[in-house]
């Protein structure tokens, strides 16, 4: 039996996936201009929707370019610290920062250099790589996955706008939660964020997926297309039909026990736990409401306008409902109705 080609795993890149290629693109232009405009990218999105693996696959392509060097970095270290190291120990740049004489040995970095001042401050140290990457026609990019409100963030990112105020090579994609790229922007000396492009990650193409199970399966359309509704073009739930679907023959009707329990331990537990009691009422309510008008959510909760608003607001941009038909919401993610119906008390 050949291997599932579906992955149940979070940001590993599975055999079979639909990429977003508009959104890849604007990225890839505006990083590769010539004088770039926009340095920084932000992906938002609920958990499954894909960010890690987009940012990935922006990673891999501009690491394919000779002039381009990536960093991941880990969220919950050091970032400037990490940063210099990768730098250094990034094949072939140490000769850069040796040539250039910067003295990196306070931070255990390479070796003592005679001749050479010993740099004690690492944004002063991170400064001078830069500068010399720039003179040797090189581009940084650094990753982060799934940042927070930590000091380690905020000092990262006070770092990162004076390097990019100072024309330095250093360009960056971050992702993460809604509420958590909020609350890294809401800080007062990080309001340039707000000005950062933010891309939110939301369905997959529903006929995208729909081509995909066919081929995988080889199965009619019209099977194909009850597939991609059951997903509502979740990208993770697109990954976990197709991998139980795989292990049960090609039989998606058999799968779906497996479905539905998979996404409520993997993400739909995470969520809800999250979630304000307000915000869990007011879920209920779209759950009960039989035709997803706004109007009868109110009603069922007994709220007015203004009162509603900012729950609807919130829980759209946390992904988890979808207002974009004038005068109704519901839900965005596979299954949440009856996950709320069981977990609401």
């Amino acid at each position: 039996m050949k291997d599932n080609p579906y992955s149940l795993m979070f940001g590993k890149a599975p055999g079979q996936m639909i990429s977003r290629m508009a959104l890849s693109e604007e990225i890839y232009d505006a990083f590769l201009s010539e004088t770039p405009s926009v340095m920084i990218y932000m992906l938002m999105g609920v958990r499954g929707s894909g960010k890690t693996v987009m940012m990935t696959e922006l990673s891999e392509k501009l690491g394919s370019y000779k002039d381009w060097i990536t960093v991941e970095l880990n969220p919950s270290r050091d970032l400037l610290v990490g940063l210099a190291s990768k730098l250094y120990n990034e094949k072939g740049l140490s000769r850069i920062f040796d040539k250039a004489k910067i003295n990196l040995s306070f931070f255990g970095i390479g070796v003592e250099m005679e001749g050479t001042q010993k740099i004690y401050d690492i944004e002063v140290a991170i400064d001078h790589m830069l500068r010399a990457l720039k003179k040797n026609g090189k581009k940084v990019l650094v990753t982060i996955d799934e940042v927070v409100n930590s000091s380690e963030m905020r000092i990262f990112a006070s770092a990162y706008q004076i390097f990019i105020r100072d024309d330095l090579p250093l360009f960056l994609i971050m992702t993460g939660l809604y509420e958590n790229i909020y609350a890294l922007q809401d800080e007062k000396n990080l309001t340039f964020l707000y000005r950062a492009p933010k891309i939110k990650l939301g369905s997959l193409d529903m006929g995208s997926i729909a081509a995909h199970y066919r081929k995988v399966f080889d199965i009619d359309e019209d099977t194909s297309r009850e597939m991609a509704k059951l997903t509502k073009g979740y990208p993770f739930a697109f990954q976990v039909l197709g991998y139980y679907t795989y292990e049960h023959g090609g039989d998606y009707k058999k799968a779906i026990f497996d479905f539905r329990q998979r996404l409520n331990e993997y993400v739909y537990d995470k969520i809800w736990s999250e979630l304000s009691a307000n915000d869990k009422k007011v879920a209920n309510a779209i759950a009960m409401s039989k035709t997803g008008r706004i109007a009868e959510i109110r009603e069922i909760l007994g709220m007015d306008s203004n009162g509603f608003a900012p729950y609807r607001e919130r829980l759209i941009k946390k992904g988890i409902v979808n207002g974009t038909d004038r005068g109704y919401i519901r839900f965005e993610l596979p299954l949440f109705d009856e996950y709320v119906k069981d977990n609401y008390i």
